[in-house]
């Protein structure tokens, strides 16, 4: 899995048939429905625009995507997703919430599932902090669609944005944020468990919002 997540964040392969070929070229004798479970399992989706294979579920509000060609001019949009996290043995799961003018990470929480739980915390401790954004994105993935996040933000006040399925660039920010995240420290020194993880993070986290200078800003950091 480390291996899969190594190579998937650093291209974000079309989809599974793509990441099996190119593991059988690497000589790991894979097949699909191996790599399909890997990959489901870490709860990644490709970024590439994939043929509209499903329909939402039952009782999930479609929300349109507002921030195409959207000039950003004020702390006024937020945006969340989720990324696996290996450790030295076994993995987490991260969800943080980004800003995207200032590319602020506002908050963020590690679970060992895919719950709608530590997403709702992650939130909840981004609008404890700040002032509700005007408009609120996420890609289509249960935790955000569920309605106890849906009715988090409708009570906040915020615009729900919903990323097509597939879509690269309707969430660049925040799969940019993923792979500085794991480039820069989580494959460097995979930690030995949840508490060293969160406590890597936590520093992690601290350098990229204060210290860490952003080409996108001019060379400021994000605070």
């Amino acid at each position: 899995m480390r291996l899969l997540d190594e190579e998937f964040t650093r291209h974000n392969f079309k989809g599974i048939l793509s990441l099996r070929d190119y593991w059988r070229l690497a000589g790991y004798p894979v097949n699909e429905k191996r790599v399909r479970r890997l990959v489901w399992l870490m709860g990644q989706e490709p970024v590439y625009p994939n043929p509209r294979l499903s329909v939402p579920g039952k009782g999930v509000t479609r929300y349109p995507y507002l921030l195409r060609e959207r000039v950003l001019s004020a702390p006024n949009v937020w945006s969340t997703d989720i990324t696996y996290v290996p450790m030295a043995k076994g993995f987490l799961y991260l969800v943080a919430v980004l800003d995207w003018h200032s590319r602020y990470v506002l908050s963020w929480e590690l679970s060992n599932t895919l719950d709608v739980g530590f997403c709702l915390s992650a939130l909840h401790a981004a609008l404890a902090t700040q002032p509700a954004p005007f408009i609120f994105t996420s890609d289509q993935g249960s935790q955000f669609t569920s309605q106890p996040f849906e009715q988090a933000l409708l009570a906040a006040g915020c615009q729900i944005s919903r990323d097509g399925r597939g879509q690269a660039t309707d969430n660049a920010f925040i799969e940019r944020l993923w792979r500085s995240v794991k480039w820069e420290g989580a494959y460097l020194n995979p930690a030995t468990d949840g508490g060293h993880l969160y406590e890597q993070l936590q520093a992690y986290f601290t350098y990229y919002n204060h210290h860490r200078p952003h080409q996108a800003l001019k060379g400021q950091t994000p605070a």
